[in-house]
C-alpha cells in the first residue's frame, strides 16, 4: 500500500498489544497517537510508542488527558501502591478500569482522523480484555463504531481486528513480524522493571508463553 492510501489513525499505548497491530497494519496508519492521562506507567509506554514509530517512519502525536488523574477514580491513577497483584479474572481487578477510558480517547482520535482526512481509528483491544473492561467488549466496539460513522461527515470507521483473538494470538502475530517485546511496556506499577505480580505482567507471561517465545522482560 502506497503512503498515499494510508487510512487509518492507531491508538498507541506503547504495550505488547498496540504495538503488535502497528507492525501489523503499518501499511495503513498515517498516525498513532499515544494518550498521557496519568497512570502510573503512561511515560514507560509512551517512551516506546516513540520509539517504534520513528522506527517505522509514523507521525506519532502525544495529547496529555490530565483531567483524567484529577477527577477519575482508578487504582491506575493513585500510585503502585494501590495496584492489585493477580489474574485478570480476579474481581480486584476491576479498580484497575479507567472509566470510558477507551470511548475517551476514540472520541479524540475520531476527531483527529476526520481533521486530517483519515477514514478509520484502530484500537488494540483482545479477548481476555472482556472480562472486566466494558469499554473493549465487541457490543462496545461495534456501538462506537456506528456512533463514529454517524458523527462525522466523512463517516469515519473504528477498526479493531483484535477483538476476539486472546493475547497468546497476539503475542503469535509478534513472533512471525519479529517484534522483540523487550521494546514493550506492560506493567501497571511503572517502575524500572516489570513487577511480575500484577494482572498485566501476569497476563503478558502467559501470553508469551503461549505464544513459545522465550520472555525477554526484565521482572523485579
Amino acid at each position: 500500500m502506497t503512503q498515499e492510501k494510508k487510512d487509518s489513525v492507531l491508538i498507541l499505548s506503547g504495550g505488547l498489544d498496540s504495538v503488535t497491530l502497528l507492525y501489523d497494519e503499518q501499511e495503513r496508519i498515517a498516525l498513532a497517537i499515544s494518550f498521557d492521562y496519568g497512570s502510573n506507567h503512561n511515560a514507560r509506554e509512551i517512551a516506546f510508542a516513540r520509539l517504534h514509530c520513528d522506527r517505522l517512519g509514523i507521525r506519532h502525536v502525544e495529547i496529555p488527558l490530565e483531567f483524567m488523574a484529577q477527577y477519575f477514580k482508578s487504582s491506575l491513577l493513585e500510585g503502585d501502591a494501590a495496584i492489585p497483584e493477580g489474574h485478570y479474572e480476579d474481581e480486584n481487578m476491576r479498580s484497575t478500569v479507567v472509566p470510558f477510558r477507551n470511548g475517551i480517547m476514540l472520541s479524540i482520535a475520531v476527531g483527529m482522523a476526520e481533521s486530517n482526512g483519515l477514514q478509520y481509528v484502530m484500537m488494540a483491544n483482545h479477548g481476555g480484555d472482556h472480562t472486566i473492561y466494558p469499554d473493549c467488549t465487541p457490543a462496545f466496539v461495534a456501538a462506537f463504531d456506528a456512533a463514529a460513522h454517524a458523527g462525522t461527515f466523512a463517516g469515519v470507521g473504528l477498526r479493531s481486528p483484535y477483538t476476539h483473538l486472546t493475547k497468546a494470538d497476539i503475542a503469535r502475530r509478534g513472533k512471525a513480524l519479529g517484534i522483540d517485546y523487550s521494546e514493550t511496556w506492560s506493567c501497571y506499577r511503572g517502575g524500572q522493571r516489570h513487577c511480575g505480580r500484577c494482572g498485566t505482567c501476569v497476563e503478558r507471561r502467559e501470553a508469551l508463553a503461549a505464544a513459545g517465545i522465550d520472555d525477554p522482560t526484565e521482572y523485579e
